[in-house]
């Protein structure tokens, strides 16, 4: 089979937010999307919201940007339809908005799914572990001019996929429980069967064929049902990076863009000069992935083939180094140099953690951080 992956303009960066609907008394998610997505849809031109949509569950609304040149436009884009969607949630009174990889304490069975048929078919066929699908993440697209790069590209940022989970780990509870892992939500949702970490294909051809292989089983419908944690998005002509819990702040949002951005960028323009990207033994990868999924940003990863272990925290403040010039090209300088900020001040499940911890384990106040982080930023920032 032949997939088309479409022409995108290089570097050009497109932002998904996933943001959840909770109880104003009690914290617990709120299933009332559907009602805030039908007012807002009832005054957009064309009966229809062009970019706010729709996810798994009705707790859940999902803000996707346009495509945009640099990360600043793409934030300032969610931005306003952040705020587009506090006004319809204040109209309805009783309700307020977070972001984090996951609830704290509110349970599966007591939320709706959205009524749409692919989410049938995936509770069908997942059934519990699709139930319990609570999960919240921040989505990043990166322009690749070039098919053939695609997958070398997906190979050199698994590398980083530590680096990313790690600084966006903001999933520390589950059902009311402290799990002792910074980002839940990783190890939760490579349950799904076609998500969790690539495979290693050598070319689009082979990717071609492994599409074909899951079509022809029945475990797909069509491309976009391959979940990995990093995957070429033939639609949209883009790497898309899956990996990052939601986070609560716009800041490191536009943190993650920028270091999504110039990752790519980065390792693109070492492709085109015919040098080679680190590429980490699977089992490497795997490994890293679990660790960061532990211990966030006091992990320690492997860093290279030969196996060199070092704090990924350390990692990240040289890494912004390495990427300033990039930066300083792709015009987010500001959005990279806040990645070393939050390394400083420590990930959402930290921050979470020293609440609980504050409150006598009084998991509402977790809940109440996280409703004024997303209206207010981090303290202090």
């Amino acid at each position: 089979m032949s997939i088309e992956f479409a022409r995108s303009p290089r570097s050009t960066v497109g932002l998904e937010w996933e943001i959840a609907i909770v109880d104003r008394s009690t914290g617990e998610l709120a299933s009332v999307g559907d009602r805030v997505l039908a007012m807002l849809d009832a005054i957009s031109p064309g009966g229809q919201h062009p970019f706010i949509t729709s996810e798994l569950l009705t707790n859940t609304v999902e803000l996707v940007s346009s495509v945009h040149a640099t990360v600043a436009a793409a934030v300032a884009d969610l931005e306003h339809q952040l705020a587009e969607v506090r006004t319809v949630v204040e109209q309805l009174g009783d309700y307020e908005l977070i972001c984090a990889g996951s609830h704290p304490y509110s349970q599966w069975y007591d939320q709706h799914l959205t009524d749409k048929p692919r989410y049938h078919k995936l509770i069908e066929r997942t059934r519990w572990w699709g139930r319990n699908m609570m999960i919240w993440g921040v989505h990043v697209h990166v322009g690749v001019e070039d098919r053939d790069k695609a997958l070398p590209l997906l190979d050199g940022l698994l590398t980083y996929l530590p680096h990313l989970q790690a600084l966006s780990a903001s999933s520390p509870y589950w059902a009311g429980v402290e799990t002792g892992y910074a980002s839940n939500r990783a190890l939760m949702f490579q349950q799904l069967p076609t998500a969790g970490l690539p495979y290693r294909l050598d070319d689009w051809a082979a990717y071609e064929r492994f599409v074909d292989d899951l079509q022809r089983t029945g475990v797909i419908e069509d491309h976009s049902e391959v979940r990995w944690d990093i995957r070429p998005s033939p639609r949209w002509g883009t790497i898309e990076v899956r990996v990052c819990d939601g986070v609560s702040t716009a800041r490191e949002l536009g943190a993650i863009g920028a270091l999504v951005q110039c990752l790519v960028e980065w390792m693109s323009t070492r492709l085109d000069h015919g040098e080679p990207l680190e590429v980490l033994q699977p089992w490497y990868t795997r490994e890293n992935k679990w660790r960061a999924a532990r211990y966030g940003l006091e992990a320690v990863v492997i860093a290279d083939a030969s196996g060199s272990e070092r704090p990924v925290s350390a990692d990240l403040v040289e890494l912004v180094e390495t990427l300033a010039p990039v930066a300083a090209r792709l015009g987010c300088a500001n959005e990279l140099a806040e990645v070393a900020h939050m390394v400083a001040a420590g990930a959402s499940a930290q921050r979470q953690v020293h609440v609980a911890e504050a409150s006598g384990g009084d998991l509402r106040a977790v809940v109440a951080h996280l409703t004024r982080e997303l209206r207010e930023g981090m303290d202090g920032r």
